[in-house]
């Protein structure tokens, strides 16, 4: 296939042609073999994103998401790979539990990763002989699946991913430092107030600390504070922002009510905006979903009844597209959050870049098509989201290797699962 006249983030106007799983050449000028020819003309191509961070239930919560309609919402959206979290029902915290949930993965639309969790009960000698993506969400306070740990077994954690050469993804939060008086009441800001900036804060600072020790590097995952962005780029660390702790804040949660709780929570507008700063000026490293979908009804309770998430991946590169469209962040920014770095930290040599050789990982968007996101129209199994309304600008297609895993105007959307798991697919050109 010879994607011609695309424009990549760069601004540059190139052809790209695509020979079997990969990038066969990227040139502004190249002759059409025997192949189909796409003409790409005032087309953005990117990188697919990298989603390091979507919780896709399965198993044990099917009603909430299973790997087929999480992975479908994906491709969607402009996602090529994404990584589930340890917190299902087994909890991936050993090699039984990671190889179940590869069973439930062979419905995957797009490429996946796998973690592995940290409870007092798990098996570091079984979960490491696992094909794992990383070691986390670390969970330093509880959230979904009361995975929360202490300090001893966090260090003891750092070593065992340390020993088997796999990066540490922490959740931080100090819930010593949460604030009891905020659950007198029952509005749903009572969320943001009961765990508050300083429990993220000093959580990402005793994170950092602990591995800095150990001369081990950690990835904070989730940062929703200025201020623990900041810590974590201090001490070398890598972090993530949601776009939900990107675009949206407390000021939203009348609207929102508990639909707008999750861990950490939203924040104060002005926090917000000091996060969103860093997000431009190259301080954060990625973008990462933290997709985490709730049925309605399951939301539709009392705030502290409610449980923490909200669906995301299908909608967080077409938020993105919109600010680099509107020059609120710029193409080659938005690439970077959400393929470049994330390839680089979590070592994929051949993804996250449009250049020869890589895997052909990609997505195709035109500028002028702006369609406002509906609920109604997303395909997760919860079909609801914080950003309904919201300009958004969703991919005409996505490539998986080399394959069209969904076309917007097609009559059947989706082609047959042909998701892979990352660690066992070749990553050396």
């Amino acid at each position: 296939m010879l994607i011609r006249n695309a424009t990549l983030a760069d601004g540059r106007t190139r052809d790209v042609r695509v020979g079997g799983e990969r990038i066969a050449a990227v040139s502004d000028d190249l002759e059409a073999d025997d192949e189909r020819v796409l003409d790409a003309t005032g087309m953005r191509l990117l990188p697919g994103m990298i989603d390091v961070h979507v919780h896709f239930r399965q198993p044990g919560f099917g009603h909430k998401e299973t790997w087929e309609t999480g992975t479908k919402s994906a491709a969607a959206g402009g996602v090529t790979t994404v990584v589930d979290q340890p917190n299902t029902e087994p909890p991936t915290v050993d090699g039984p539990a990671v190889e179940e949930k590869l069973g439930y993965a062979e419905q995957a639309h797009v490429d996946f990763g796998i973690n592995g969790g940290v409870t007092a009960d798990w098996e570091p000698a079984t979960l490491f002989d696992q094909p794992l993506f990383a070691l986390g969400e670390v969970f330093l306070a509880d959230s979904t699946g009361e995975m929360g740990i202490d300090t001893s077994l966090y260090a003891e954690a750092l070593e065992q991913a340390s020993e088997h050469d796999v990066t540490v993804t922490v959740h931080a939060e100090d819930e010593t430092l949460f604030n009891e008086s905020a659950r007198e009441r029952d509005d749903a800001d009572a969320w943001s107030a009961y765990r508050r900036p300083q429990a993220e804060r000093e959580a990402v600072r005793r994170a950092c600390e602990l591995a800095t020790e150990r001369d081990i590097q950690i990835h904070v995952a989730h940062t929703s504070t200025p201020e623990g962005i900041d810590i974590a780029a201090e001490h070398g660390m890598t972090c993530e922002v949601t776009p939900h702790h990107l675009f949206l804040s407390r000021q939203q949660l009348s609207d929102l009510g508990t639909h707008g709780v999750m861990n950490p929570p939203l924040r104060r507008e002005t926090l917000r905006s000091r996060v969103y700063e860093r997000v431009a000026d190259g301080t954060v490293d990625m973008i990462a979903t933290d997709h985490a979908p709730h049925t309605r009804e399951e939301k539709d309770v009392g705030v502290w009844d409610a449980p923490s998430g909200v669906p995301g991946v299908e909608t967080v590169l077409p938020l993105l597209l919109v600010e680099a469209e509107r020059g609120r962040l710029d193409y080659e920014r938005v690439r970077d959050l959400t393929a470049t770095n994330p390839a680089d930290v979590f070592d994929l040599p051949d993804r996250g870049r449009v250049h020869e050789g890589n895997y052909a990982d990609l997505v195709l968007v035109d500028p002028d098509e702006v369609t406002e996101i509906r609920g109604e129209r997303l395909h997760t199994n919860c079909p609801w989201t914080p950003f309904e309304g919201w300009d958004a600008l969703f991919p005409e297609w996505t490539m998986v290797r080399g394959r069209r895993v969904f076309e917007r105007d097609a009559q059947e959307p989706f082609g047959d699962p042909q998701g892979r798991n990352i660690r066992t697919v070749t990553e050396s050109k």
